[in-house]
């Protein structure tokens, strides 16, 4: 063991740096030896919770002051960060579970950070989107490897729809998170919104004692959900099978219908703009909606 820690500590961690830092998504020993060393190392540790940080100092035998920075006061906090950071101090930046960032705040600190001219580290670590899609299988070899990671679907029920809809063409997967309380309405939507038999990844618990990532169709979903109550309980990834190249471009509005599209999307909302241009041009309305909403997207 002596000789890992070595290679962690023998690397150089500059003063006047933030050091943002994967922590464990649920198993602790997840925590690599690199990310112990640093976050011992920091003069401060920026946490979205301190009592969560907290928590998993004390488990690793660490002791250090915490400063709160959270989606609440992220740019407040960060420019307090970047006055000790140019002060010469060292600080570490922990979310609560995972890589910082990746739907979890630290955007915002990163980027204040850069704009002041001090240096920005990354020790790279747990993310549950990449564990997820690492047991996928065939469902991220169909795409060539590539995906579009979501986050999180809306909450309203019909900008879910709809997000789902613009989605629904894609010919990679795409991963999502979701939370236990909102996971059977997310499942309901995928089903309704989804050819039935598009497969669906679900990860629940990732790395805990009751961790699962079992496939399934998505018209599936709810019923697996329903038929355990403890199910609904935890955090989810789900990675949803793209739509496949060749039915995506069989599917896709040729040029004529986006050129045509756009122009009504000036003036129209999306769902008009949609069934006027397959209206004119004979395109699918479905594909040319889902384009429309990727286009509002972009905009």
């Amino acid at each position: 063991m002596s000789d890992w820690i070595s290679l962690a500590a023998g690397q150089s961690y500059p003063p006047g740096t933030l050091y943002v830092v994967a922590t464990p998504i649920g198993n602790v020993a997840d925590l690599s030896l690199r990310a112990l060393h640093v976050l011992g190392l920091a003069d401060a540790i920026a946490c979205e919770d301190t009592r969560n940080t907290g928590q998993l100092l004390s488990r690793v035998g660490l002791q250090r002051p915490l400063v709160a920075v959270h989606e609440h006061n992220e740019r407040e906090a960060a420019r307090r960060i970047v006055t000790r950071l140019a002060a010469g101090e060292r600080i570490a930046y922990v979310s609560d579970a995972g890589t910082p960032g990746i739907s979890d705040p630290g955007a915002r600190l990163v980027e204040a950070v850069r704009a002041a001219g001090l240096a920005v580290v990354p020790l790279p670590g747990p993310s549950a989107a990449v564990a997820a899609l690492s047991v996928a299988g065939e469902m991220l070899d169909a795409g060539e490897g590539r995906f579009t990671f979501i986050g999180f679907l809306p909450n309203k029920p019909k900008a879910r729809t709809e997000a789902i809809a613009a989605l629904a063409g894609l010919d990679h997967a795409w991963v999502l998170y979701e939370a236990p309380h909102r996971i059977a309405d997310t499942l309901a939507a995928l089903a309704a919104g989804l050819p039935a038999a598009r497969r669906l990844l679900v990860g629940r618990e990732l790395t805990k004692l009751f961790e699962e990532t079992p496939v399934m169709t998505v018209a599936e979903g709810p019923a697996w959900l329903a038929a355990e109550p403890t199910r609904a309980k935890g955090e989810f990834v789900l990675v949803v099978e793209g739509a496949g190249k060749a039915v995506a471009d069989a599917d896709a509005p040729d040029a004529e219908a986006q050129r045509v599209l756009s122009l009504l999307l000036a003036e129209l909302p999306a769902k008009r703009a949609a069934k006027l241009a397959a209206a004119i041009t004979g395109a699918g309305t479905d594909a040319l909606y889902r384009l429309a909403l990727a286009q509002r997207a972009d905009d």
